[in-house]
């Protein structure tokens, strides 16, 4: 974490602002909630400023002032683009990022109610996104594998969520696993992927996808980590539809995509149920999250 005798307030923002961006210290500032690594506040109606609070924060933020602006003109969904950089200072020692805001609202903390079309809409940014990455594209050092990679991972989440917190059978989410364990792996050039998409990090608006944000997780590999989505985000039954608009995964990559989205439903019921205990990282809200995307898996293979 960021320095704890820092305290981020709207006022300090303020002060970074006047200091660096005097033209923007004018506007009204408004904290919005952020994620693990960032603290993020609105600056007007137009633009939000990212303080990062942990130490991978600074290296996240300059990984999407390196490519968003590359990648933002040609995808579907509004995106947020980085504008300008706050430099290290006697106020805050780490850089920080302005950036256009992205409207709507989480989905964490809504529900898509036009299935379809999202399901069209996220298929044509995956789409658009997934284009062969060059060589020197950022990788990730903790995703991006295949599955088998990931099964100390898997068993992990299987052992530390309450088995009332399942709410399904194990030993079905066992099988999904064990069979995105049995695929061959990505035989493509690795393709440009957004890398953490869950419903934290995508907004809503009209019942659909209007945006997607916060790409720090961003790298280059195997599609399957953002096909996962296709459970994640969508409702019930719309998984099919996305396929069949996404158009260029074989069977094998839509397995690990599923086995994928199993892993990561056990994340966000972990989330939650670390939330409801009150432990640090906590997402109270994510456990019905999970469970959701959990019964969608199984009831689409």
């Amino acid at each position: 974490m960021t320095s704890p005798e820092i305290e981020m307030t709207a006022d300090l923002v303020r002060e970074l602002l006047q200091d660096q961006h005097p033209d923007l210290a004018g506007l009204a500032i408004r904290e919005v909630a952020g994620g693990w690594d960032n603290q993020m506040w609105r600056i007007g109606d137009e633009l939000a400023v990212r303080i990062p609070r942990t130490e991978r924060a600074p290296d996240l933020q300059r990984k999407e002032c390196r490519w968003l602006p590359v990648l933002a003109p040609r995808l579907p969904l509004r995106v947020p683009t980085p504008v300008r950089v706050g430099e290290p200072s006697a106020r805050f020692p780490k850089p920080w990022t302005i950036l256009t805001w992205v409207p709507g609202q989480p989905l964490d903390g809504t529900s898509i109610t036009r299935g379809d079309h999202a399901a069209d809409i996220l298929a044509g940014f995956l789409t658009a996104l997934h284009v062969e990455a060059p060589a020197e594209a950022p990788t990730s050092s903790d995703r991006g594998a295949h599955p088998r990679e990931c099964t100390d991972g898997f068993e992990r989440y299987m052992e530390s969520v309450a088995p009332e917190n399942l709410a399904v059978d194990a030993g079905r989410i066992r099988e999904v696993w064990s069979d995105a364990v049995a695929t061959p792996g990505w035989d493509g050039p690795p393709v440009w992927l957004h890398g953490d998409l869950h419903p934290a990090n995508v907004v809503v608006t009209d019942g659909t996808l209007s945006g997607v944000i916060d790409f720090g997780d961003m790298f280059a590999g195997d599609p399957a980590w953002d096909l996962a989505a296709a459970w994640l985000l969508l409702p019930a039954g719309r998984s099919s539809r996305f396929f069949e608009g996404y158009a260029q995964a074989d069977d094998a990559t839509i397995r690990r995509a599923r086995g994928l989205a199993a892993l990561k439903s056990l994340f966000l019921i972990l989330m939650g149920q670390n939330g409801e205990q009150g432990l640090p990282g906590g997402k109270p809200t994510w456990g019905p999250l999970g469970r959701a995307t959990l019964d969608r898996v199984l009831t689409s293979g």
